[in-house]
């Protein structure tokens, strides 16, 4: 009974260290201003609306030291309720570029793609959209992308 009480408060003391541990490690390796994730954009928006709406810092939440803005206290909550579903893939970083070469590269939030439930984003500057490369071959490059994604975290 002793070790088992020592055990199960171990346990709990060790939790905000797992966080802290999580939170750094986003911060590391996801696509982040100053600790904000999509430049702002608002990431239930892409869901509900089908479109990139601006977010407002009032109306801000962190999850696991990443911060998000939302365009709505309903968005907000919506996320509140199940982060994990609305962050993008690959720590917001371009998919494309994930699934072609496994690099980081910077997006623009109001190019993406929302497909079976997870957020894409893509790179689109100087007369390159990657998100028309991805769809000529997308199936590849999301398999490439799931591989290479976790690969940057050895």
């Amino acid at each position: 009974m002793k070790y088992t009480f020592i055990l199960i408060t171990l346990m709990v003391l060790s939790i905000p260290l797992v966080a802290q541990d999580a939170g750094a490690l986003r911060k590391k390796h996801f696509n982040l201003d100053n600790g904000l994730a999509i430049k702002g954009y608002d990431p239930v928006a892409y869901f509900t609306q089908s479109k990139a709406v601006k977010g407002k810092k009032e109306l801000a939440v962190s999850y696991l030291g990443t911060l998000y803005h939302f365009s709505s206290e309903t968005n907000k909550e919506i996320f509140k309720a199940a982060p994990f579903k609305y962050e993008p893939e690959y720590g917001g970083w371009c998919a494309y570029a994930m699934g072609q070469s496994g690099e980081k590269v910077p997006v623009d939030p109001e190019t993406f793609k929302v497909l079976n439930g997870k957020l894409y984003l893509f790179y689109n500057r100087y007369f390159t959209n990657t998100l028309k490369d991805w769809n000529k071959n997308e199936a590849a490059l999301k398999k490439k992308a799931d591989l290479n994604w976790p690969s940057l975290f050895k």
